[in-house]
């Protein structure tokens, strides 16, 4: 989700920094935003000029102080919310005292983010989409205290990216995985109980549904591990036993299936 962040952005002419601490993590990730860049010049979705420019203008860190003097940061670490939480921590003691401080996060409160910083009107939700480059939506989530100029500026910013942003509020899962991630769950279920095959359920729902994915395959491409965070978030901060995850569902993140990004998950990738 970082890289495909970094990417858009790059693409709209913004100068942005790519922020891991791991430096191997960083190479893989420019590799992967240039090879998708080169695929658009091929498929003549920009020049190559146009792709060269939006490479020129990003940057990498493994240290967390090359945020000190930017006017946004994006936060896209894993869905949990202490390491969420440190991060916001460690950016209010960093960034100037106007930086807009902003998550990716899919189901995390974000006013819970804000109490964590001495400037929660300042803290908002951006949650992206994958894959990002392709995904038009943005969900501007609006924390119990994000300003009203903040919430203007970033559906702005999201804007000048070429993407439709959607206000929503902040509870649990927001709109898009309230509704997804329990379908998935219960997609999951189905397999588990024997209903049908993992294909005979994606074909169902691509079929009967006219969804452009499976529920499978799209978890797949989530990562298994991410929908089961998401579904444990809603299961605790809701309450209701309708989002208790599937059984399954941990045994397979547990043995270290998680999808696409482990090559195993409902499906194969190995190729």
């Amino acid at each position: 989700m970082g890289a495909g962040i970094t990417q858009v952005v790059a693409q709209s002419g913004m100068p942005v920094t790519l922020i891991d601490r791991d430096s191997e993590i960083l190479k893989r990730s420019i590799s992967r935003i240039e090879n998708q860049l080169s695929r658009a010049v091929d498929r003549n979705r920009m020049t190559r000029d146009e792709a060269d420019v939006a490479l020129s203008v990003i940057d990498t860190d493994t240290s967390i102080d090359a945020a000190s003097e930017v006017n946004l940061v994006i936060e896209a670490v894993p869905e949990q919310f202490e390491l969420k939480a440190n991060i916001f921590r460690q950016l209010d003691g960093i960034c100037g005292s106007t930086t807009i401080l902003a998550s990716n996060t899919s189901s995390i409160s974000v006013t819970r983010l804000g109490s964590q910083t001495n400037r929660p009107e300042l803290v908002v939700g951006l949650h992206f989409f994958n894959p990002v480059p392709r995904m038009e939506l943005v969900e501007v989530v609006v924390g119990g205290r994000s300003g009203d100029v903040v919430v203007d500026t970033v559906q702005e910013f999201a804007r000048s990216l070429g993407k439709t942003p959607i206000l929503v509020q902040d509870f649990p899962g927001f709109v898009s995985n309230r509704v997804l991630i329990p379908m998935i769950n219960e997609a999951i279920f189905c397999y588990h109980e024997s209903v049908a095959g993992v294909e005979e359920i994606d074909t169902v729902m691509k079929l009967g549904m006219n969804h452009p994915m499976g529920p499978l395959e799209l978890a797949d491409m989530i990562g298994l591990d991410v929908c089961l965070d998401i579904l444990e978030v809603l299961h605790s901060e809701l309450g209701d036993p309708k989002y208790r995850a599937c059984p399954l569902l941990k045994q397979m993140v547990a043995g270290g299936k998680l999808g696409q990004k482990s090559g195993e998950g409902f499906y194969s990738y190995e190729d």
